[in-house]
């Protein structure tokens, strides 16, 4: 059930407030440590708050839960605190760490994506006014030449370009990473609310990326030049699924044509369950759950756009990695409730394992919650915050298209359970291929995805409506469309369907930076994977019966629902 998956996810933001240092969320954790610790970084303003204001917001729509509201005024008072006059959001002054204040251009974006979710939760006109005025500061800052605009510089100050940090830290103006992955919170925001500066962006922005940047080349593979960030997997990917989206909006196919190729390219560097790499040289071996959700996240747009092969590819990264980069069980983990050895505004030892459940992985390996590989740079972070709010937006795209409706069509795109206006899914998978389908009110078209492994011979479904069975099969005249979809027809409100379809038992060897690993697939699910993990294996847990175990519960059905 991804909505308790977000129910755990909120605990995990709540809990990683610092309560000592403003509410400010501490980023990153060590969990190998005894005791466990968490720490602040430079990412804690714009980027960790407003990971935070949109990860509560979409958690607390799919769960209902309204746990820790209290510390969420908190990160919103603060997030809106960091603005300045010019409208953009400031890091600011740390006593521990040796950095300046600055607007961080990767900031801007998880800024202006928190407004906007925050505005299309509660219409306030304070949040707009803050977003229309970070907009236009997006936009009057941006070097403008006859086709595209950009930013010369990572780091923008109440001065002007550029930074002292940018130089510091060696960052090149990463067109990627500043500007390109910005495009997708500001489409939605025009759509939401008409902005034209933001329209403006998007077309630019997208335009430096495709026509300009030389970020991806001709044949879609990622630029690993140090200026690009050796080819860093977040923001790649992050910018493919906004041009996807600025391509599906404005009717581009072959911007979209262009985001495949690259996607395609990026699904070669990936296992097939979702493991990604961190980049293509010194981060290679390190896997964000970032880098995982903007998979998931440019996947659904693409199959959205008539690809509708992803719907399959993205379900198995929702079934797998995804879920197993969320941290439920800690008995692992060593903590402490002393607070002796805490550094104010650095570093807490403090319950580290009790507020973190539910957290998401920092950095993985493809069969250990801990990345401790002899290559790349060993073990660094196991949590960072930037991994919890993309892990939660994970498990809300996946959540909110399962269901999808258009034009009278319902279709159910990823066989998870979930609840809706028009209809519930109840999943029995991994233990049996089955679905079955409770209809709520009455649908003009109903199509179902079936699993490509699942083949068409064997597939039948029972209709029952009101004491009356019928049977049909699947290897019947047009009950296909979109190659993987089956057509129901017409459904009524109150009529209960039920798919069969044989499950798939097979071995895949998975391929990550040079290893490889020998992976156990029931349908979509890995029920494991060899070698086993060391510090803390992931698939090594999961419980298969040949009966799926039965619950009681019901579903969470919204009548209004957020379209991210």
């Amino acid at each position: 059930m991804l909505e308790e998956r977000a129910a755990h996810a909120i605990n995990a933001m709540i809990g990683m407030a610092d309560h000592d240092h403003g509410y400010i969320p501490f980023f990153s954790a060590d969990l190998m440590h005894k005791p466990a610790y968490m720490v602040h970084g430079d990412w804690d303003y714009g980027s960790s708050h407003g990971r935070m204001v949109d990860g509560l917001i979409l958690a607390r729509h799919m769960s209902g839960e309204m746990f820790g509201k209290e510390v969420e005024e908190r990160y919103r008072e603060n997030l809106l605190s960091f603005f300045k006059e010019d409208g953009m959001s400031y890091r600011q002054m740390n006593s521990t760490h040796n950095w300046e204040p600055n607007a961080n251009l990767i900031d801007q974006r998880a800024v202006i994506l928190s407004l906007t979710s925050w505005y299309m939760e509660s219409g306030d006109p304070k949040v707009k006014e803050a977003a229309d005025r970070h907009v236009a500061a997006l936009k009057r800052i941006a070097v403008k030449e006859r086709d595209v605009w950009y930013y010369p510089a990572s780091e923008y100050k109440e001065t002007g370009w550029p930074s002292v940090n940018g130089m510091q830290l060696r960052l090149a103006p990463d067109p990627a990473a500043f500007c390109g992955r910005l495009v997708m919170p500001l489409l939605k925001y025009y759509e939401l609310t008409g902005n034209e500066d933001a329209y403006e962006l998007c077309q630019f922005f997208t335009a430096l990326i495709v026509e300009r940047s030389g970020v991806f080349n001709k044949d879609g593979s990622f630029n690993d030049s140090l200026a690009y960030r050796s080819g860093h997997f977040h923001t790649r990917l992050g910018t493919l699924d906004a041009i996807a989206r600025f391509g599906m909006h404005s009717g581009n196919a072959a911007m979209i044509a262009w985001v495949k190729k690259c996607y395609d390219w990026a699904l070669t560097q990936c296992t097939a369950f979702g493991w990604t790499p961190g980049d293509l040289h010194e981060q290679a071996y390190e896997h964000e759950t970032c880098s995982l959700v903007d998979l998931i996240a440019c996947g659904i747009t693409l199959a959205k756009s008539g690809y509708v092969e992803y719907w399959g590819i993205v379900e198995r990264f929702l079934r797998n990695h995804l879920v197993e980069s969320q941290l439920l069980d800690l008995d692992w983990v060593e903590q402490t409730d002393d607070k002796s050895h805490d550094i104010p505004a650095d570093k807490s030892f403090y319950k580290v394992a009790e507020r973190t459940r539910g957290s998401f992985a920092g950095y993985s390996a493809p069969n250990d919650f801990v990345c401790d590989v002899n290559e790349g740079r060993g073990h660094t972070s196991d949590l960072q915050i930037c991994c919890l709010g993309s892990g939660t937006r994970g498990l809300f795209m996946g959540w909110s298209n399962t269901i999808t409706e258009k034009n009278g069509t319902v279709s159910v795109n990823f066989l998870l359970n979930r609840g809706s206006k028009w209809l519930d899914v109840s999943s029995y998978l991994p233990h049996e291929g089955k679905v079955v389908l409770d209809v709520r009110s009455d649908i003009a078209r109903l199509l179902v995805r079936i699993p490509e492994w699942a083949g068409f011979t064997k597939i039948g479904y029972i209709r029952e409506r009101e004491g009356t069975v019928t049977e049909g099969k699947g290897n019947e005249a047009s009950c296909w469309v979109n190659r993987h979809f089956l057509t129901l027809g017409p459904a009524v409100a109150g009529e209960r369907i039920t798919v069969t379809f044989p499950l798939s038992f097979r071995k895949t060897l998975e391929n990550a930076v040079g290893q490889t690993f020998e992976t156990e697939w029931r349908g979509d699910d890995v029920v494991g994977i060899s070698p086993k993990g060391t510090k803390k294996p992931l698939y090594s847990g999961r419980k298969v019966f040949d009966q799926s175990p039965m619950r009681e519960g019901d579903y969470r059905r919204l009548d209004n629902e957020f379209v991210w």
